[in-house]
């Protein structure tokens, strides 16, 4: 079981200063820790959602969008623990609104730990997010959902090799059971009061080149934007031309996503010609 987390050690959390999380419209009010819950659609994301928050949840909509949210929460071990249900979406290289939306949250927001749900039954196509979410997040748990299902068709996962191949915590689960649930909070808690440190696997792909550009680019944003978390996987999706994070420079938008005040876009403007 994860130890009780002290009013002191609550007090200095993360969540306590997440200036990122109140821009994306999330109250922090009475509340220790911000749990992000990620997958693709159909992997039982909402099923895992309603099991883990029970009735002690609402719904509404993301600060100026369309898209719809899902908040609840629960307690454990002395903390209190805020659940967001992100829009599914299959990649955090995004394409839609609700993509944009997952991306933003997981990427600017800064939870304390981030749950991704998957199919066991179609592992392989889920592990393309999983991965992105670890390119960014340090603290990760992956939900290995629908194991029913797998074993139904005959599927055997070792989710212990598995977890030592992402270097995240893997909790096999069957949500609409109830099965994997309790192990599911207690290590969700484990990793987001840092009593499990995560050693996510990441690719390491890129070339002298792409490092030096990469580090440029880097000091070009950092020195606009200080505040601004995950800066390295920016730098990197405007050297991959990704168009939103390009406009998102060029019009200031990324500085709304900052803790500090936005900066004079035209700074970098030029980077992204």
């Amino acid at each position: 079981m994860a130890t009780e987390t002290t009013a002191e050690g609550c007090e200095a959390c993360p969540a306590h200063h997440a200036g990122n999380l109140i821009k994306l419209g999330v109250n922090m009010s009475n509340w220790d820790y911000v749990v992000a819950l990620a997958g693709n659609p159909n992997t039982g994301k909402s099923t895992v959602f309603n099991a883990l928050t029970g009735l002690r949840q609402h719904t509404g909509n993301w600060p100026g969008k369309t898209v719809v949210r899902a908040e609840g929460g629960f307690s454990f071990g002395g903390g209190r623990y805020k659940l967001v249900d992100l829009p599914g979406t299959y990649s955090l290289l995004s394409t839609s609104l609700d993509e944009e939306v997952a991306r933003d949250f997981i990427l600017f927001g800064q939870p304390d730990v981030t749950v991704i749900v998957v199919d066991a039954t179609r592992l392989e196509r889920n592990l393309n997010l999983v991965l992105q979410v670890l390119e960014i997040r340090d603290r990760a748990v992956v939900c290995l959902n629908l194991m029913d299902e797998a074993k139904r068709h005959g599927l055997q996962i070792d989710d212990r090799r598995l977890a030592r191949d992402l270097g995240v915590p893997v909790v096999p689960a069957a949500a609409r059971q109830g099965e994997g649930i309790p192990l599911l909070i207690e290590t969700l808690a484990q990793v987001a009061t840092g009593q499990v440190v995560c050693k996510p696997h990441r690719l390491k792909n890129e070339t002298p080149a792409m490092r030096k550009a990469i580090d440029r680019l880097v000091a070009k944003i950092e020195s606009v934007y200080p505040d601004l978390p995950n800066i390295r996987w920016v730098a990197l999706r405007l050297l991959e031309g990704d168009k939103r994070i390009i406009e998102a420079v060029r019009t200031g938008e990324l500085g709304d996503l900052s803790r500090g005040t936005p900066g004079d876009p035209g700074t970098l403007s030029e980077v992204t010609r």
